[in-house]
């Protein structure tokens, strides 16, 4: 049920009425009252309780689903908005990025096959395409929430990981404990719509994109590590990069 927050409004004020509304439902989703997830009161119910008109009350909503702060996902309803993970231009791993922010990360292995070919993969590791490859399919989550579906191919090299060993590490640190760091990285971003699977997995709706992130990381000696298919739930990942004239 939707929590109930108490506002108060002055009609008196030079403020607009849906300012002073959208001030006090930022407030609470700041302090922690309104959590991420949380459903969020109807248009409706708000202008039965308000005593306010529906315009005034959509566009204070709209206003916090500019600031990202709420989500509207159809046939679901209003929802304050999960903690956006950003991704800089740097080599930290996804798994880093979450402990740095204050998260909570967790992974669940789905599948892991030791000898599976992929010709697409292959070529993109630079080996012959009938190549077994190692595959990896993972489910990683933040604070309990799913976050991104990481699909992976390793070079035979690897062979020997095991499930348990991305329990609560990051892929890059198994590879290190191997003798091989990640030293430079290439990716390609794009989006579509969720895949069944994907809306299964990550809680999404038929109306909602992924982000997709093809990527492929190389050691010091120009080995290829891994090539990776990834796709990251749209309203809970950001990409922030620093561009400039060369």
């Amino acid at each position: 049920m939707p929590r109930t927050l108490p506002v108060v409004v002055d009609r008196n004020s030079p403020v607009p009425l849906y300012h002073q509304l959208a001030e006090q439902w930022a407030s609470a989703i700041s302090s922690g009252a309104l959590k991420p997830g949380d459903p969020f009161e109807n248009e409706l119910a708000l202008v039965a309780r308000l005593h306010l008109s529906r315009p005034t009350i959509r566009k204070a909503i709209n206003e916090l689903v500019r600031q990202g702060m709420l989500v509207r996902r159809r046939g679901v309803g209003t929802h304050v908005a999960s903690q956006v993970v950003g991704k800089q231009n740097s080599l930290t791993t996804l798994f880093d990025e979450l402990q740095g922010a204050g998260r909570k990360p967790r992974t669940q292995v789905l599948r892991m096959q030791a000898s599976r070919p992929n010709r697409t993969a292959a070529e993109a590791l630079g080996l012959r395409p009938g190549t077994p490859l190692v595959y990896l399919e993972r489910l990683r989550f933040s604070d309990g929430q799913p976050l991104v579906l990481l699909r992976s191919w390793l070079p035979p090299v690897f062979h020997d990981v095991c499930a348990d060993d991305f329990a609560d590490r990051s892929l890059y640190s198994v590879l290190s404990e191997r003798g091989h760091e990640k030293a430079e990285a290439r990716q390609r971003i794009g989006a579509r719509m969720a895949t069944a699977r994907e809306r299964h997995l990550l809680d999404l709706t038929r109306a909602d994109a992924v982000l997709t992130v093809e990527w492929l990381s190389r050691d010091a000696d120009g080995m290829a590590l891994e090539f990776g298919e990834h796709s990251y739930r749209g309203d809970s990942y950001v990409l922030d990069m620093n561009l400039r004239r060369d």
